[in-house]
Parts: structure tokens; sequence; C-alpha cells
């Protein structure tokens, strides 16, 4: 061992390996310092002040912070150290919700493992804290802000993985918060529903939105069958909570536990992932063929979509218009199982196991229902799941595998795959592969589309034609694959879109555990899966062909745009009326708004709103002046932008605004004349 690369913790030398900070090198030594806002897949924020750590010569540092240094020596347990950390957890515990037992996350919290773990028995101090009202306006999640730590976790990843920042910090020093902008509720903001917060979260101040009561109400009704389908990435996670590690397929066990709980027929999501693959490479191979709406994205990932419809309606016209695996079953569900269930068309109830948030929120689509009934029921998430085998009392782990329901509970290899990033673009290799050259494939891992980079590109011969594939994963490298392709700047004929990390194996509704490396184990699990089927491309799935000689018809036929195909919006990315900034009425003012959405919030639209508020103030105009911070002016791409007296002014800055402003407040400016309207008011005219 080089000494001169090396550092001293707790008495033992330990050589240096390019960690970026003394926690990482602690860590590593096997040493488990508590932490509360470190994830390594986040930036670096030291603000729970748990990791602290004791530099000789420099004191007591935040290890998450410090980069290590040759030589350094560091303990780590000192009796000071030990105190300031049960302070620290006693301060939290005196302000947070303490209704441990009855908490969805209390066997996964984090603030009270580190409680037993620093046997912190008794809470000293007084609460000072009110009780918050809890947010469940959200269709996939739940935000209750009494128990929030403020560890800036949820806030860190939806802006640096996601890109989005649905919420952030609010206010100062004893009143500080994480909340949506403008103290809305978090189903009236951009949130896209991919419950990352949740993932991240070390308490459960966000939670996924449970429906285990409804579910267990229809298993209770006489007159209902309630079917179930289990989504690809849910077979490798379950296992986690029962001691049988991450990455077993435990698909067996499950149809067992579902029967054991008054489930009439288990199916599976990857048959309708089969479906999918024919449907959307047919789809891009018509595309390809003439030349339009290249590149095409897929649509699998409903938090995608949503992303898509708030920040790139311009670009809805190259999704896939085919819908999400889970959509394209409940609908073909609804078309064949009341007749071979022998039950009525209306006592069929769905339930989907899903290791997506996002799902919840897609079900609720309009364009997802029939005659105003919803083709799907129920979304419950893998830790749901969990909590109902949990509940019912069974040992899952003793359980006797038992097998899917047929026919929609086959499946070959490339449904199932589906589940990790990469796995819908080399499902729809597969098929394409032999639908353009008319020949077997033999070989069919492309390893290219795999890993565990953000981005991965492969390029794939079709015969005499190459193929460019994209796979993304996180919706913040997704932002980036979209500017190119409106740039026209982008290669690809095919992206592949997941909002989660590492795909849905990576989703929100999955076990929290031991990130990333569960899921490693997850995504190696589903591709072992595929290894060890019979059949490995969608064409080849028997039921699948079966079901469209006498169900759907034609690929892409007019039965299968019925059922297996949809629709896209633009969507405003607030769902309430502009924010009003000061307290005149409206009613024969100057109006003036300022877009606070990203884009123009990213370009100093924060600014233009504090300049503008002082130039009423210190005119003393507020009786004159309509001021108001609005979603969108759909000029993302010139912001930042403002709308005085009607009049837009792209690319803003505070001494255009108020030229403008005193302009109009003159009278050389006609209120409300000249208005150019916003695209979509133009769509709409």
């Amino acid at each position: 061992m080089d000494i001169a690369k090396t550092l001293t913790i707790d008495g033992k030398t330990v050589a240096l390996n390019g960690e970026r900070n003394v926690l990482d090198v602690v860590r590593r030594a096997g040493i488990e310092i508590p932490t509360f806002c470190y994830h390594s897949e986040l930036s670096v924020y030291g603000a729970c002040r748990l990791c602290l750590v004791d530099v000789a010569g420099r004191g007591i540092v935040a290890s998450c912070s410090t980069p290590p240094e040759p030589g350094m020596v560091v303990r780590t347990q000192t009796a000071e150290i030990r105190e300031m950390r049960r302070i620290t957890i006693e301060l939290l515990l005196a302000n947070h919700h303490q209704g441990c037992t009855t908490c969805s996350k209390s066997a996964t919290c984090k603030l009270l493992d580190l409680a037993r773990r620093l046997g912190v028995d008794k809470v000293r101090f007084k609460s000072v804290a009110r009780a918050e009202r809890v947010d469940d306006s959200n269709p996939s999640l739940i935000r209750d802000p009494n128990k929030c730590v403020l560890c800036g976790d949820c806030v860190r990843v939806c802006s640096e993985v996601q890109g989005i920042g649905a919420i952030d910090f609010a206010h100062r020093g004893a009143t500080s918060c994480v909340s949506p902008a403008f103290g809305h509720d978090l189903g009236q903001v951009e949130c896209v529903f991919c419950g990352q917060c949740a993932r991240v979260c070390p308490t459960g101040a966000i939670v996924p939105k449970p429906e285990i009561e409804a579910v267990w109400a229809d298993l209770a009704n006489p007159r209902k069958r309630v079917i179930a389908q289990i989504a690809p990435a849910v077979r490798v996670a379950v296992g986690e909570a029962f001691g049988l590690g991450a990455g077993s397929d435990e698909t067996g066990r499950i149809v067992a536990a579902l029967r054991l709980l008054g489930f009439a027929a288990v199916f599976d999501t990857s048959f309708a992932a089969d479906l999918t693959v024919i449907e959307e490479a047919t789809e891009f191979l018509q595309r390809a063929a003439a030349g339009k709406r290249l590149p095409q994205f897929t649509s699998c990932c409903p938090a995608w979509v949503r992303f898509a419809e708030q920040y790139y309606p311009e670009l809805l016209p190259h999704l896939s218009s085919c819908r999400s695996p889970q959509q394209m079953f409940a609908a073909l569900a609804r078309e064949v199982l009341p007749k071979d269930l022998g039950v009525a068309a209306t006592d069929l109830v769905i339930v989907s196991i899903m290791p997506c948030t996002a799902k919840k929120a897609e079900k609720l689509r309009p364009e997802f229902a029939r005659d105003g009934r919803p083709d799907l029921e129920h979304v419950l998430t893998t830790q749901e799941l969990i909590r109902m085998i949990e509940g019912a009392g069974i040992d899952f782990a003793a359980l006797t595998p038992a097998s899917l329901d047929l026919p929609l509970g086959f499946k070959t290899g490339a449904g199932v795959i589906f589940g990790n990033s990469g796995g819908v673009s080399e499902a729809v290799v597969r098929y394409a592969y032999e639908k353009v050259t008319g020949k077997p494939l033999a070989q069919v891992e492309f390893t290219a589309l795999r890993g565990e980079s953000g981005c991965r590109e492969a390029v794939v011969a079709l015969g005499d034609t190459s193929v460019r594939l994209q796979a993304v994963y996180g919706l913040r490298q997704a932002r980036v694959v979209a500017d190119q392709v409106k740039a026209g700047t982008s290669h690809a004929d095919l992206i592949e879109v997941m909002a989660c990390p590492g795909g849905c194996i990576g989703g929100a509704g999955q076990p929290v555990g031991a990130e990333p490396t569960a899921r490693r184990q997850r995504t190696e699990g589903l591709y072992n899966v595929d290894r060890r089927l019979d059949l490995h491309k969608s064409q080849d799935n028997p039921f699948v062909q079966h079901c469209y000689a006498t169900c759907i018809g034609a690929v892409g036929g007019p039965k299968a745009h019925e059922l297996l195909h949809t629709h896209y919006h633009s969507r405003r990315r607030i769902q309430d009326e502009d924010v009003m900034l000061n307290a005149a009425s409206a009613a024969q003012k100057v109006p003036v708004t300022v877009c606070v959405g990203t884009s123009c919030f990213l370009r100093g639209s924060q600014d233009l709103l504090r300049d503008l508020l002082q130039q009423v103030k210190d005119g003393g105009v507020q009786d004159r002046v309509d001021l108001r911070a609005t979603f969108c002016h759909e000029r993302c791409d010139r912001g930042p932008t403002v709308t005085i007296a009607g009049q837009f002014i792209e690319h803003c800055t505070p001494a255009m605004a108020r030229a403008a402003l005193a302009a109009a407040l003159a009278g050389s400016v006609p209120t409300g004349a000249g208005a150019s309207p916003c695209s979509g008011c133009r769509a709409s005219a």
C-alpha cells in the first residue's frame, strides 16, 4: 500500500481510491456514518449535519462535503460527535409528526432507524411547529409536511435527475419548508407523477398514494371478479421484502400470494408488452419508410408522456401513438375476459401491480375510459403488494410457486426486459430485424443498449439499412435529447425514454433498498428471466398471434388503434389561475404578466418580477397595475417573456420592462391592444 495515498480512519489505514469525499472513504472502510441528505446519485448538500467526523488539525467537519486528502487522521465516533448526532435527532423528532406506528414508511424510515441506532430514547425539546395540512391532491403521491426533516433530497432529485423543479425550499429560518410553487398543492403544479421524490425521501413526508383499501373492498364484494396484471419489474423486487434478495424472479410466488388474497386470475403485463413491441415497431417501420415524424419516441412511460405534454408539445407527433402496456392490457382484458371468465363486464375489476407511481395517474386519463368507466380500476405499487401480503399473514418465502393464467399470462423475454432501460428498444429491434430482412434472428441480445449510463446509443443494421437507437433515463437527460430533436441536431431514428433511473426497475413504487446496488440486481434479474424463457421475440408469442387473429385483427388496423393506441395533448404547467403579486383589482388596470415557468425562471424572470414590483411600489401605482406571475406564455425558447398592456416582450430585461410599464401608465400604449396570442390561444381560436 502506497502510504502517500492513504488516510487513517479510527486508527485503521485506508487507501484512497478516487472517492469524492471522506464519507465515501469511511463507508468503504466498513463504517456506516448516519446521513439524511447524502445520496451518491445527487449533489452534495451538507444540510443534515449527521455525518460529522473529527479530522485532526481541523476539528469537527461534515464528511460528505470534505474532500479526502492523503495523511488525514479521521475519527468517526468521539463522545462529542455521538452527542451532537443525538441532539440533532432529538431536535428533528421534537417537530416531527410522531405517529410512527401508522406511518406507511415506518419499516424503512431513516429517522426512526437512526433514533434507535443512536440510542435516542427520549426527546428533551419542546415542539414549536404547528400542524400542517396533509396534501393528497396529487393522483400518485401524498405529501405530509409534518414529517419533513428538510433534508432536501426530494428537491434535488426533482431538479437534478428529472430537471423539473416541481418542489423547492420556501421561506427562511424557522419557517423554512419544502413546498410546490407559490404554496400550491402538489396536484396543481408541473409534477409528472414519477414519484422519485418519494423514493429518496428518508421519512414519510412524500409517499405513494395508497389504493390498498379500495382493492380489499372489491375483493370482498361477492359480485366482483377481481383480476391482476403483474409488471415485469415487480417480479424481481418483491423478494427483497421477504429475505429472498433483489433480482430473484418471484413470479410464481406472487401468483400464489395473489390467489390467496382472493384474485380470480393473475396475468402478465409482459403479454401486453409483446403487443406493444409489434404495434410500436410496425409504426416505426411505416414512419421510416415514409421518412416522416422521425425520430420516433417511445410512449410506455407515463411520466415521460406527461413531461412531453408539458414541456415539448411540439414534439408530441413524434411520440408513438401506442398506449403503455398497462393500458393495452386493460383495454384488451375488457374486450376478451368477461366472456372467458363468465362475468358481466361491469363486474370485472382489473388491478395493475406496478413499480411506478405515475401509473396511478395514467389510469385516470379520460382517453383510457369507455362510456365514462376507466379501463383500469386500481394500481398497486410493489410496496403496496408487499403490505397486502404481510397484512394477510402469508408466509411468502414458504409459498409453492403457481402458474400465471392464460392466454394473457403468456409472454416472451422481449416483453419481460421492458422493465429495464434499453429493454423496449432491444425488444423492438428483435421484431424489426426479422420483419425487414425476412431472416430469423439468432443473436437476440443487443448489449450496446444496456448499461448504467443515462443515455446510450447503438447503430443496428436491418438488412441494407442502419437504424440509430437511443435509450435514455431521467427526464433531465430526456430534456437534452428533446432539445437536440427540436434543434435538428439529433441523428437518432428511435428514442426510448424512461423517467426513473435504470428504468422501471428503479420506479418509486419499488421497495426502498440500497441504491444503486438493488437496481443492478433487479436489472440483471430481468435479463436472466429473458435467458431462461424459451421464446425471446414478441412475434413468436402464440397467444399474441391468436389474439390478433380472433380479436384485434390486422397489426395497426382499426381495431388495434381502438384498443392499443391513443393520442396526446398539450398541457398547461399549473392548474390554477395566475398568481397575483399585488392587491390591485384587475378592472381598468394595466395588465402585466411575467412567465415564471422553468425555462423563463432560469433566464431571470424572478429578477424581472422583483424589479417590476419595486417599480410599482416606488411609483405608488399599486392601484393602477395588475401584476401577475403566470404559467406559461408558450415561448420557452425566447424567455424571459413579459406581457404589458397586451404587448409581448421577448428576451425581456428589467430596463425593457420598466420602460414598457412606464409607457403604458403614461397612456402611450392602449391597454389590451395589440396583444399577440400565445400558441395555445392561436390553436384554439
